[in-house]
């Protein structure tokens, strides 16, 4: 069995390999959604929030014990209505982000650990509603640079290893698209392009993602189950846009490990893990 680093110095005073394992999982998220896009009606959707997502984490090989990359992928769709129910809008967004954050090991509390840093998001799709005839879609596009957070604790319950996260994103500054009021798709592609993308900051733009999860940890895979909670706001051009989502996520997890043929010290190796 992998010896699996407990700190900092350990590492150092040791000389046997570093070996730092891929965190994979993927999830699927359902849950209600909420929007509101005043480009194609002044009335806010409510309904059905649909999302597939995979997440790698992994020690950095520069400070393996002190840094951890992430990588966030998924695509959701949301299938919403008008108070009365008799007219729907549908949405679909894929959404890309990768950080970097660096992580303490709390002392005062086996494991614990706390990580802060920052990434890159883009975030991009469309919204539909299909009883607009003349601005049926709506685009939607965001680059954005994130502040994020995440408290790690790894447990037991009885004999269960569980691992508990908690995860917060923020971006603070980026770039998104939206059309005057009004304003064709059409009129675009003639090339009146003036104002339509804009500086998005704290003033105009607040997106925010709230993430927990629950590792339930089974051999060598985990069943992860939790809550992700989307914000995504935006006030330009008189156009008013709310998107907020709240789901329930289901998913697995685990570590893998690359190793090269050939190796023949893996068994001694110290194990450095981005999350458990």
């Amino acid at each position: 069995m992998l010896a699996q680093a407990t700190s900092a110095t350990d590492t150092a005073s040791t000389a046997v390999p570093i070996e730092r394992p891929v965190n994979s999982s993927f999830t699927f998220d359902v849950g209600g959604a909420h929007i509101l896009d005043t480009y194609l009606t002044p009335i806010k959707y409510s309904g059905l929030s649909l999302r597939l997502g995979y997440e790698r984490l992994q020690a950095m090989k520069f400070s393996p014990f002190e840094w951890v990359s992430q990588m966030d992928a998924g695509i959701e769709y949301q299938k919403v209505k008008n108070p009365v129910g008799n007219h729907t809008m549908h949405s679909l967004m894929v959404e890309y982000t990768w950080g970097m954050m660096h992580r303490w090991h709390m002392e005062c509390l086996p494991g614990l650990q706390l990580m802060a840093g920052g990434g890159a998001r883009f975030r991009g799709g469309v919204i539909y509603n299909a009883n607009n005839s003349n601005n049926p879609v709506s685009a939607k596009i965001h680059f954005s640079a994130n502040l994020q957070g995440m408290a790690v604790y790894n447990m037991r319950l009885g004999r269960l290893p569980v691992t508990l996260r908690y995860e917060a994103t923020l971006p603070f500054i980026g770039a998104f698209f939206s059309p005057e009021y009004g304003q064709s798709f059409y009129e675009i592609y003639l090339g009146d392009r003036g104002d339509i993308v804009h500086c998005g900051w704290w003033g105009n733009r607040f997106d925010m993602r709230n993430l927990f999860t629950v590792d339930l940890h089974f051999g060598r895979t985990s069943l992860r189950i939790g809550y992700r909670g989307q914000i995504e706001t935006s006030y330009v051009n008189n156009l008013n846009y709310h998107f907020f989502t709240h789901s329930a996520i289901i998913g697995v997890s685990g570590e893998w490990l690359s190793l090269r043929p050939g190796k023949k010290d893996s068994d001694k190796a110290r194990i450095i893990s981005a999350l458990y």
